[in-house]
This record gives C-alpha cells, structure tokens and sequence, in this order.
C-alpha cells in the first residue's frame, strides 16, 4: 500500500468555543480588501479565533511582520496550554461544505508525506502542484511556519475518482459517524458539518486501488493552497537536515495537513482569477491591447474608462501564459506598479475603482477536462490560473496539527 497518506492527530477547538467566531478564511482572500478583515477582526475581537493564529495577506505591508508573527506563536501556545484547542484523537475528518449560494461541497481532511510532493517540473512525485510556483513567495511563508507549533491548512487536493468511491461513499453514511461540528461560518461563508473517520485504513486502501487504476503517477494535484504546499515542504526540508535517518520516519513536520476533494464532486467549480494593477500610466491600456486576439470576448476595465473589450484565447492555459507574459515583462520595467490577483468578478471591478490609475483584467475560467493528464505531462498552469469557487467559498481554518513534537 502507498503510504503517501497519513493519518494524524487532529486538533479542534473545545466545546464552548464559538465556533462561528473561531473558523476564518485563508489568509491569502481579499488581499487588497483590509475592510473586511478590519471588520472581522472587530467582531471576534479576543475570543479564540484561528485569526488570531494566521497572518492575512492583507496586512503585510502595514503591520511589523515580526511582531506579528511573534503574536501569533504566542496565542498557539495559550491555545494548547488552556487547552482551547485540544486533541481528538487519530483520524480523518469528513467536511460537507455548503456554500452561500447552495452549492454543497464534499471533503477529506487527511495528512500527506511531504517527501511524495513536488513542485518542480520533471518530478515523478505522486502529489503535484498544478501551477507554477513562485519560489519568492516561499522566504516570508516560511519565517511564520519556522517556529509555529501547528499548522492550519488552507490547502485543498484534488483526486480523480470519476466512479465516486471514497467521500461519497462515506457521506452517504455518515450517520454512522461522529459529527465533530455543524455551524454557520461567518462572512457570508455558508454552513460546514465535520464528522469523525476513525476507520482510516479502509480509506487508505481506496485511495490505493485509485492510484493503481488511474496508473498516470499521480494520486493528488493541488487545487489550491500551491504557496502553502510548498512552504511546508520547505520547513520540511529544513527540519529534516537536523534529524537522523530514525528520527526523520515520523517527524511531525515532515506530513501536512490538507483537504482533499474529488475533481468530480459537484462542488468543485472552477473560478477565474483575475488581475489588477495598481499605478499604471496612461499608455498601459494601449499597450495591452496589441495582445488582444481570439474569440474569448472579456475586457479590461479602468475606473475612468470603464469597460473595453479585450479578445483573448478560449484555451485558458494559453490565455493566461501570454497575459501573464506580458504582465511580468511589463512588471519588470516599471518597478512602481504593482500587481494584485482577484477571486471574483465583483470584487475585481470594487478593487479597480479604489484608485484612479488602476486597471483590471477579467481572465477566463478553466475547465475540468484532461487536468490530471496535462499536469502528469509535466506540464504546470501559469500562476494563479484558476480558483476553486468565489472568494468566500475558499477553505476556513478550522482543524489543525501539530507540527512538532
């Protein structure tokens, strides 16, 4: 059996907790939005919160990063003492998902060995990134991780279970499990219910036998979450150089924890994510426009001009390498503009409007079809080429795993 699958201890909040108040949403949503995260840090203020674990994107360029970061170890550690966090046990957790806009969403919080994962091109690895990784964004990430003594996954996995063996199967009997939670998550999250998998090696066994009958190398691709894959792997690697050969089998940083999704649930749906850039002169627009070409029908937006039509290829893997092209050449030469990546079409047109010289680009939405087979080609998506869902449907911290002894 592949052991690329780990079963860990999972830590959840104690009951009492307001748990409606304790789960947020990945750090890395509305980066350009510090309203919303002003307005949720308000509501919790100092109850036990996993905002008060994360470092949102959003307040990178305001707040002394180590301060922050300090502040955050220091509440883990109050979290575990108290025991406000509190350990239940060895398992797996089932997640049911359903969205503010009623679209249920099926998941498997389960740990991976690190060692199986990869994202660099050419690897053989059995857990993929699907889009390319910048490996600059990996030092910042990496300081909050070094000495943090749990991690809260925002990741998401995709497997390719056409047949819906696995979490369907477990979610049509999940009355035979424990429900661990069953809440409203704030910010307009929707509703998520957990339940205990405590049988994880039949589980094991089923992501075996898909492994072997999808015979393409590949058991996970990251849906989500790439920069955070790749700086625990980064800590992972770090770490590892201290340990023994004996010491190192078992090392708790060497598993992350993630949730894993099958590609054919229906809940997975495919968002595009957009580009703003923020300080950009006149003659961008024009500049851009020379790319236009194809028959996917978009446009650029500005909030003195509006909308203007902007063509580009239907092919979204081929839409977003020349965009994104010209974007970094474009980006390289004038170092006082800087580039930011929406989640929803809304927000894009919001962010956009918050400055005079600020443009937006709507990007097209990627399709589900032949990803496993064009990411075992080893073959990556430009950066940021898609999102599972809109913004508020990203991954809230919730469970989470010690990371040290």
């Amino acid at each position: 059996m592949i052991k690329t699958i780990y079963s860990p201890h999972i830590y959840l909040p104690r009951s009492g907790v307001d748990m409606t108040r304790y789960a947020v949403i990945a750090c890395d949503q509305y980066t350009s939005n510090l309203e919303y995260w002003d307005s949720l840090k308000k509501d919790i203020g100092d109850r036990v919160s996993t905002f008060h674990m994360i470092y949102p994107e959003a307040y990178l360029e305001n707040t002394d990063g180590d301060k922050y970061v300090a502040s955050i170890n220091k509440n883990i550690n109050k979290y575990l003492t108290n025991k406000d966090i509190v350990d239940i046990g060895e398992c797996f957790i089932l997640v049911e998902r359903v969205t503010s806009y009623g679209v249920r969403r099926l998941g498997l919080v389960l740990a991976i060995d690190l060692e199986d994962y990869s994202y660099l091109r050419g690897s053989n690895a059995k857990i993929r990134a699907s889009e390319a990784t910048i490996v600059e964004r990996i030092p910042p990430r990496l300081k909050i991780r070094k000495d943090a003594p749990i991690e809260l996954p925002h990741v998401l996995l995709l497997f390719d279970d056409k047949e819906k063996k696995i979490v369907e199967d477990l979610y049509r009997n999940r009355d035979k499990l424990e429900k661990l939670y069953d809440f409203e998550l704030n910010k307009d999250g929707g509703h998520i219910r957990g339940y205990k998998v405590s049988d994880v090696d039949s589980i094991k066994k089923k992501f075996d036998d898909l492994y072997n009958k999808n015979n393409n190398g590949l058991l996970f691709i990251v849906g989500d979450g790439n920069h955070s894959l790749a700086t625990a792997k980064a800590h992972w690697d770090n770490v590892k150089e201290t340990l023994t050969e004996k010491e190192r089998e078992n090392h708790p940083a060497r598993f992350a924890l993630v949730e894993a999704n099958n590609l054919y649930d229906e809940g997975i749906i495919f968002e595009p994510i957009h580009r703003v850039l923020f300080n950009v002169n006149d003659s961008f627009i024009n500049e851009i426009k020379k790319i236009s070409e194809g028959n996917f029908h978009s446009y650029i937006y500005s909030k003195n001009k509006g909308k203007i039509p902007f063509d580009m290829d239907s092919n979204a893997p081929k839409a977003y390498k020349k965009i994104q092209s010209f974007l970094d050449e474009y980006l390289k030469e004038h170092k006082e503009v800087r580039i930011d990546f929406i989640h929803d079409e809304d927000e894009l047109i919001n962010v956009a409007n918050s400055g005079e010289n600020n443009v937006a680009i709507k990007m097209p939405a990627l399709t589900k079809d032949d990803l496993f087979d064009y990411i075992a080609g080893d073959l990556v998506l430009p950066r940021k080429s898609f999102s599972m869902g809109h913004a508020n449907e990203k991954r809230y911290y919730l469970e989470a795993k010690k990371i040290i002894y």
